[in-house]
């Protein structure tokens, strides 16, 4: 069967070259054809994602045609304004899939509205908002290596696709032939015909006004004097995260040269994610050398940030996902009680991957924390749950460990935007006061106790990959270990049993220890690894990094 489409793809007339070169490559490579054509690019919540190249099992414009038809099928039965909006980031071929994805939406008759520049996740989502769009789709792999792409598609509320409307388009998919059932139109001529228009300025406007709406101390940082370098990681981040820390009042800020411009190939750092050292080490030493008090990097699809914060001795220390978001949530709490801003009754999302430290930290400020599933989406399903009550205010911040967070209801994903301002108004705040976040933080670990919170990760590549996954969680549900690392299980939680966590169902395990620590174990979403997630608690950090070390020594046979 793949061999047959093999065959049918290397005799087709394609339209880009270099797919038939690589096919021709190929030719007599079992293996190679059968990685290109044994399956499909699964359309998920989280849309596609694949390594870019020839056949169904690569990112290509045949791939993006075929999706796009198929979620095409699925607006013309939703009503409403049979508009789509389009964004995309600086990765290879991003710009070509944005723009394809918009020929097939107008050859179906459905209006699109795409940005004429890339423009980050967090701006695809307000859009989609902002025009009443039926759906949105965002072209990024996020923070993959470069030789990845993606689309990502978005519902009507901004939020990533539901399982029920993503179930719908797969099947539209998989009815549509990939080389030849795709509708098209002309880009020009979409826009001849009015069919598809770019995004005006007056969204682009609004989504920074909603963004410097939600600063909690305004002014402040225009008298801080707070010096900044920031990292767009070759990715889309530049233009608006410079545009609001500008606005805010934030000029002292120098940008990573090597890593300023839009570039796919990352160059700098082969895997462009601001929680790996080696993608800030660049900024890093500019920061030493400029003496910056605070570094910043955005991920190319710029929905997360990372940050490194100088220590009174001089040095830089990277600050985890975690840490950041139990600091932006004490800095939100306090600094609107202060200003008379905290709403009654605040609600604070975070995913239950993410600290513990976060809860007691809510609780101490009166704040209802929430824990939901990992990924974006179901801190977005929150949000939206509070408008439905009219209660959307009392959001204040949702958080995930791997660097996202928002502070507000006007997009439905992460959004390292006002990531980015937030954190520089903290390090400004405390500045002013004769402090540092450094500081802050062991005054929160101080009250506290000193979390420590790792994650590791076990890859599976190859098609064998998946089945080795499965077959590792459905061995740890058959035989649950009794113990890890000595510690005894006292509970264990799998988020397959809806009846039991209230949740929706998700391929999670949860093991909590004697003492208090906490094992999850996880696949990725977007990667073929296992992820294993260690909370410790210690009465400094090394106490509790020496249990950490001694959990994930024990975990590495199970999951090696």
């Amino acid at each position: 069967m793949y061999m047959d489409d093999y065959k049918r793809w290397l005799e087709a007339n394609l339209e880009d070259p270099a797919l038939t070169a690589e096919l021709q490559s190929i030719s007599g490579q079992d293996e190679q054809i059968k990685d290109r054509f044994a399956v499909a690019l699964k359309f998920g919540t989280a849309g596609l994602r694949g390594v870019l190249g020839a056949g169904s099992n690569r990112m290509n414009i045949y791939v993006v045609r075929q999706a796009t038809q198929g979620l095409a099928n699925w607006v013309k039965t939703q009503g409403g304004n049979q508009l789509v909006a389009i964004s995309y980031d600086s990765r290879i071929n991003s710009d070509v899939f944005a723009r394809t994805a918009a020929c097939v939406l107008a050859g179906n008759g459905i209006r699109v509205r795409i940005y004429d520049a890339l423009m980050p996740v967090p701006a695809l989502s307000f859009a989609t908002r902002y025009y009443g769009a039926n759906a949105g789709i965002m072209i990024t792999a996020s923070h993959n290596p470069a030789k990845y792409n993606g689309y990502k598609a978005y519902g009507p509320d901004g939020c990533q696709m539901t399982d029920d409307a993503a179930a719908v388009v797969y099947a539209e998919i998989q009815k549509t032939d990939i080389l030849t059932g795709a509708r098209m139109m002309d880009f020009d001529e979409g826009v001849k015909q009015g069919l598809i228009q770019f995004v005006g300025d007056d969204c682009k406007e609004a989504l920074y006004a909603a963004i410097e709406e939600r600063a909690i101390r305004p002014g402040l940082c225009a008298t801080a004097g707070l010096k900044l370098v920031y990292s767009p990681l070759n990715g889309s981040g530049l233009v608006p995260v410079m545009r609001v820390l500008k606005d805010i009042g934030i000029t002292d800020v120098t940008i990573v040269p090597e890593q300023k411009d839009p570039d796919g190939n990352f160059p700098t750092c082969p895997y462009p994610n601001p929680e790996i050292f080696e993608a800030l080490r660049l900024g890093l030493e500019l920061a030493e050398k400029e003496g910056a008090d605070l570094m910043l990097a955005t991920d190319p699809d710029a929905d997360r940030v990372g940050i490194a914060i100088r220590c009174p001795d001089g040095s830089y220390e990277l600050v985890s996902g975690n840490e950041v978001g139990v600091l932006l949530l004490d800095y939100i709490c306090q600094g609107r009680i202060e200003k008379g801003t905290m709403p009654e009754n605040p609600v604070a999302v975070k995913s239950l991957v993410s600290t513990p430290l976060a809860d007691a930290v809510a609780k101490s400020y009166g704040v209802e924390m929430r824990n939901v599933l990992t990924g974006f989406k179901w801190i977005g399903d929150q949000i939206a749950s509070l408008e439905a009550a009219g209660q959307v205010d009392r959001f204040i911040l949702g958080f995930e460990e791997s660097y996202g967070y928002l502070a507000g209801p006007y997009v439905r994903d992460k959004d390292a935007i006002i990531g980015s301002m937030l954190i520089c108004e903290m390090a400004a705040y405390y500045r002013s006061i004769g402090s540092s976040i450094k500081e802050h933080l062991e005054g929160i670990y101080a009250k506290f106790g000193r979390y420590l919170n790792k994650v590791d990760s076990f890859e599976f590549p190859g098609l064998s990959g998946m089945d080795k996954m499965a077959g590792i969680m459905a061995s740890l549900r058959e035989k649950p270990p009794v113990e890890i690392g000595g510690y005894k299980v006292v509970k264990v939680t799998d988020y397959t049993k809806t009846e039991e966590t209230g949740l929706p169902s998700a391929n999670v395990l949860v093991y909590a220890l004697d003492g208090g620590a906490t094992v999850i174990v996880r696949p990725s979403g977007t990667e073929p690894k296992i992820k294993t997630y260690f909370t410790t608690l210690g009465k400094d950090l090394a106490e509790a990094q020496a249990q950490k070390d001694r959990l994930a020594e024990a975990l590495k046979p199970i999951l090696a």
